[in-house]
């Protein structure tokens, strides 16, 4: 699999003529072809066995108290959260672009991750900028990004050793042709070393993490001609920023 190092270089070279980028497109489809297949391929048979799993629980309940039979349930899961993911992963360039109220869109992210969060004692907060203009997007992919970010700050905040202070905030601004969304969480941050393969794919350091949840993010974001980046202070808390242009023709 390509890391994002190498999606940047390709993107180079096909920017210097129309016979590269071609010759390129072809390529990196026929990768994604042959990702799916064998996501294909191996969805189906593990499909097959939780199935089987569940009618020995049905059939022999006694294996429930089984040493091993709950890790074996969680490997499983493990890998369907796994393929499904890989999934989106390989097809995050693929967009279905719409001209989106981009005001609106916040408002029913913001509430959809404060439902979420309503039995934490996480204090959020949002700040959404009167003046933002629409944007051509793909909602679906996008709020799946801007998503997968807030719960990875909540994780963080979850993550902290004491409980006093848990805080998410979300904010916004409008300047130029460009949105700036900022997630800022106070959780245990990101080491300094860890910083900068924090977006490559199957890197990860959360527990049962696939370690292709912000490869995903970047991906959708880098799709809409946008960028991601993030600033960390270890122990004290993560800011994520997404740029998102205003005029873009992905």
């Amino acid at each position: 699999m390509f890391s994002v190092t190498d999606y940047d270089k390709l993107q180079q070279i096909m920017a210097e003529s129309s016979e590269k980028r071609n010759l390129l497109t072809r390529l990196l489809e026929s990768h994604r072809m042959e990702l799916s297949a064998i996501s294909h391929e191996i969805r189906n048979p593990l499909t097959l066995v939780y199935s089987t799993l569940q009618l020995i629980e049905a059939q022999h309940p006694e294996v429930l108290d089984f040493q091993y039979w709950d890790s074996m349930h969680q490997d499983i899961e493990y890998m369907t959260k796994l393929l499904e993911e890989l999934s989106s992963y390989n097809n995050g360039e693929k967009l279905s672009i719409s001209r989106i109220d981009t005001i609106t869109f916040l408002k029913s992210l913001v509430l959809s991750f404060a439902s979420s969060i309503l039995e934490s004692d996480i204090e959020f907060t949002s700040r959404i900028d009167s003046a933002l203009p629409p944007i051509m997007a793909d909602s679906v992919k996008l709020k799946q990004s801007l998503l997968n970010l807030l719960g990875n700050a909540k994780d963080a905040v979850l993550s902290r050793p004491d409980s006093d202070s848990r805080a998410i905030r979300l904010d916004t601004e409008y300047s130029g042709q460009t949105i700036r969304i900022s997630i800022t969480d106070n959780g245990s941050g990101i080491d300094n070393h860890d910083l900068p393969s924090i977006f490559e794919p199957f890197v990860t350091h959360k527990k049962n993490g696939t370690g292709l949840g912000l490869a995903i993010t970047r991906r959708i974001i880098t799709a809409h001609g946008g960028s991601i980046q993030a600033e960390s202070d270890p122990g004290s808390g993560t800011v994520f920023t997404v740029m998102l242009p205003i005029q873009q023709n992905p």
